[in-house]
């Protein structure tokens, strides 16, 4: 009956005995950390998950003391060498002699919770940007066209050449200044949906950055063909995808020209998945990977802003509009950064587009 309910739990429950051998574990268990239980009954811990050396002589200190404890957001590595990081709390089990016989651990996993917050900040910071930016436009191009209006108006009034070129660069001015601002506005025009297969995308922007580079960029592809079309605009998308490939393109061919420059283009199909606070049964995800330098610690955090740029000549609009175009479809753009790999994750929801293609059909 125990054993029952145990195995009905949504919590992983995992018991091992004195010697930290495998003795049960519970399925909420088996698909956490991707093992099946039949298989590594008998075996040591290690084959469910791995901990430091500290992580281990706290397990051994509860079977030889019996008190229980909680570890909080523990990063553990599973069989298949993942890492995921979780709350656990092991609980002694003692026989009839008040001797420790096995213990019981319960893991919670973060990893997700962790995400889904990181994502909320992300989007609500965006957001923000987005209505900073929106007033900032309009408090500058209001001035800007009455500038543009009355160099205009002198210019008409003089008759000397010399003269009226000083005017018309008040005019060039005040145009680049009205297009900067339109450009950190992002896309003003609603997404043209129709059906399209993301992998076309991918490839026409392959293609561009091969021309770019010179062919001085690996550039390799891993596709999961199992995913089907989605409803979007093909053009935006390009656009997006563009500029995040574009700034992997960048950072490598600033490194020393020895090292070998590779561009991982990866796409997958992933279920039951959650972007920012709402859950989605299928999801198409997006990486573009490099083996650059890596991004500054000092602006991962705030690499979406508009005008945030970790190269001298950058503009930081690129990445800004991309999220921008990627928030239009449902999505949402991730980053993790480290010295030889830097990994941009885009995410898209595919059951909401396909629930927007059936309205349109």
């Amino acid at each position: 009956m125990y054993s029952l309910l145990i195995d009905r739990l949504s919590t992983a429950v995992v018991q091992v005995n004195r010697e930290l051998v495998i003795e049960y574990l519970n399925p909420a268990a088996e698909m956490l950390l991707a093992v099946s239980r039949k298989r590594i009954y008998g075996q040591d811990l290690g084959a469910a998950f791995r901990e430091n050396e500290e992580g281990i002589d706290s397990l051994l200190s509860a079977i030889n003391s019996g008190h229980p404890f909680t570890k909080r957001e523990a990063e553990v590595e599973r069989a298949n060498g993942e890492k995921l990081f979780c709350d656990y709390t092991v609980t002694p089990i003692s026989n009839t002699s008040n001797t420790t016989d096995s213990l019981l651990i319960e893991l919670y996993p973060r990893d997700r919770m962790k995400r889904i917050s990181l994502e909320d900040e992300l989007i609500a910071n965006h957001q923000t940007s987005k209505e900073l930016v929106r007033n900032l436009a309009h408090e500058i191009k209001n001035p800007l066209g009455g500038i543009r209006g009355a160099a205009q108006l002198i210019s008409r009034a003089f008759t000397d050449e010399a003269l009226k070129d000083y005017t018309q660069v008040i005019i060039e001015e005040s145009d680049r200044l009205r297009d900067l601002v339109d450009r950190l506005l992002g896309p003003r025009q609603l997404p043209k949906n129709k059906p399209l297969n993301i992998h076309r995308v991918i490839e026409r922007v392959k293609q561009l950055i091969q021309v770019e580079s010179d062919g001085r960029i690996e550039i390799i592809r891993d596709y999961d063909p199992s995913i089907p079309d989605i409803i979007g605009d093909e053009s935006q998308l390009i656009q997006a995808i563009l500029n995040v490939t574009r700034n992997a393109m960048q950072a490598l061919l600033e490194q020393d020209e020895n090292n070998q420059k590779q561009i991982r283009l990866v796409t997958r199909a992933l279920r039951q998945f959650t972007i920012g606070a709402k859950r989605h049964r299928l999801v198409c995800k997006i990486s573009i990977i490099d083996n650059g330098p890596g991004i500054p610690e000092s602006i991962l955090k705030t690499l979406f802003y508009p005008m945030v740029s970790g190269r001298a000549e950058g503009t930081g609009l690129g990445l800004s509009i991309s999220q921008s175009v990627i928030h239009q479809h449902h999505g949402i753009i991730e980053c993790q950064s480290t010295p030889q790999q830097t990994e941009f994750n885009i995410l898209m929801p595919i059951e909401t587009i396909l629930s927007g293609k059936e309205k349109n059909l």
